[in-house]
């Protein structure tokens, strides 16, 4: 810290340096940056013990959370939700055009932190025949759209995804209720499935590993990546808002996928670039773990999102999401959904768990 630093930085610092102890020095253990695609958030149409899906629109995970037998037990289940907008004060661009580092400087220190950390994670070898394992624990919003808040109790839930490069139709395996659900990328109307390749909407290992791991072209890269998709699926432009949609597409990835170590420190300083990026001095998973929060507010949606991380060694924990002003949903601090990440590795097929590894 320099001599210019003013006397505000200077005790940002200090309260966060006695929020977190330093950094650890050894290496953090494999598959520290795993976890599954909350269920995916995907419409599913089970016929008998098969089911067909169509990835969501992205970046409204917060909006409505699935029931957790709905999931495994099928029907048409709607999860979609596009509810973004703008921050209370003018922000730059997603991108960082404009400023190297728009967070607050806390949240810029505690996400630098945490890149260095995630950094030092094992890099892994992940071929085309493996899958990603993500076992969890979540509880979600099963109320009806835009109407109170019914919260769902806590259960576990285990994904296998596919490592392909693709395009895709065979996606993966949900185990949920003690029900095995396969997830096949398909359209609503039944007509002939369509395969998804590697990417934003499908994120696997060797794709996450191609991303730049520059923070500023990292955000760009990502910004191009959403409005593509954000066109081709023709959401409107005031359902778009860059800082809130890349927050959001950060965090899918951080929770859905085997992170590798270069790719999970630039998208950490890559959040660090977003505006409106704050610390959640004491955030607490699904499974009732407290940690440090990394929290944006969608101020258009009234609710804050969380990425929670372990305060000794800056390992993610899950997220939650709440409300922070009364809505129809419920009042002002009302929990609309929560997760946690118990288990997360790489096994060579469907239904293989982590602990039948040799």
């Amino acid at each position: 810290m320099n001599d210019r630093t003013s006397g505000s930085e200077r005790a940002e610092h200090e309260e966060l340096a006695r929020l977190l102890p330093a950094p650890a020095e050894r290496d953090l253990p494999p598959g520290r940056h795993l976890h599954h695609k909350d269920t995916l958030m995907r419409l599913i149409d089970q016929d008998g013990d098969r089911a067909t899906a169509r990835p969501r629109p992205r970046l409204l995970r917060p909006a409505v959370l699935l029931p957790a037998a709905g999931l495994a037990l099928g029907g048409a289940l709607l999860t979609t939700l596009a509810v973004t907008g703008q921050d209370s004060a003018p922000a730059p661009s997603a991108a960082g055009e404009e400023s190297r580092v728009t967070a607050p400087s806390g949240a810029a220190v505690l996400l630098d932190r945490i890149a260095l950390a995630a950094g030092r994670s094992v890099e892994r070898t992940v071929t085309g025949d493996q899958f990603v394992y993500v076992r969890t624990l979540e509880s979600g919003n099963e109320g009806e759209f835009g109407g109170p808040v019914r919260m769902t109790e806590p259960g576990e839930r285990e994904v296998w995804m596919t490592q392909k490069a693709g395009p895709v139709i065979d996606e993966g395996l949900i185990h949920q209720d003690g029900s095995y659900v396969p997830l096949v990328v398909g359209v609503p109307d039944g007509k002939t499935p369509v395969g998804y390749p590697a990417g934003l909407n499908r994120p696997t290992y060797a794709w996450l590993a191609s991303l730049p791991t520059d923070p500023d072209a990292l955000l760009r890269r990502l910004t191009t990546e959403i409005t593509r998709d954000q066109d081709a699926r023709d959401t409107p432009a005031e359902d778009r808002d860059q800082a809130q949609d890349a927050f959001d597409t950060i965090g899918e990835l951080l929770r859905e996928t085997v992170m590798p170590p270069k790719t999970a420190a630039a998208l950490y300083k890559a959040a660090a670039r977003i505006p409106g990026v704050t610390v959640d001095p004491d955030a607490v998973d699904a499974a009732g773990r407290h940690g440090v929060g990394v929290a944006r507010d969608n101020t258009s949606a009234g609710w804050r999102t969380a990425w929670i991380f372990d305060p000794a060694t800056l390992e993610y924990l899950g997220d939650r999401s709440y409300l922070i002003r009364d809505t129809s949903m419920g009042k002002k601090g009302a929990l609309i959904g929560v997760s946690a990440v118990l288990e997360r590795a790489v096994v060579d097929a469907l239904r293989e768990r982590p602990s039948t590894t040799t």
